[in-house]
């Protein structure tokens, strides 16, 4: 009995793995617009997350959503999500905080299909952090609040849970 156990949970998990192998090639079709600036896209849509928990819940809720977004409007779409306070440790290389790896992975992956990830300097400087501290998906801004607002100004779309 215990055999058949561990057979079902390796073929679990090798399911699982193909599930999310598939996902990643299906999602590769499908590819958001981004630029180095994030503010002169011709995208007709733009949208901002604020991350500010590390609580695993409320990463995957935003994640989520941006990905979704993206399989929605594809190249259509601009994709910031600015990581500050807690938040920070989603795309710290060694978070502080109990981040789950698979939720890291999940962003690289949106990464590579155009979302940004801005991570506020001044968080990073409260840590005692330097760029080499963080996933190199994620671009420093100098304050997290005033790239949101700046965003907004922009005309991105403000997401908050």
């Amino acid at each position: 009995m215990h055999t058949d156990k561990l057979i079902n949970r390796a073929r679990r998990s090798i399911l699982k793995s193909l599930g999310l192998l598939g996902g990643l090639v299906a999602a590769r079709q499908v590819q958001a617009m981004h630029t180095d600036t994030h503010l002169d896209d011709t995208t007709a849509h733009h949208i901002v997350y604020q991350c500010n928990k590390a609580d695993p819940d409320y990463l995957q809720h935003i994640l989520f959503s941006a990905g979704e977004m993206v399989r929605k409007y594809g190249d259509d779409i601009e994709v910031v999500i600015v990581a500050f306070a807690a938040g920070i440790h989603l795309v710290a290389e060694y978070p502080l905080r109990p981040v789950p790896r698979e939720l890291q992975q999940r962003a690289a992956s949106l990464a590579e299909y155009g979302v940004a990830f801005h991570a506020c300097g001044n968080t990073m400087k409260s840590l005692g952090w330097s760029d080499f501290d963080l996933l190199s998906f994620a671009t420093v801004v100098p304050i997290g609040a005033d790239d949101l607002m700046q965003l907004q100004e922009k005309g991105f779309a403000y997401i908050s849970w």
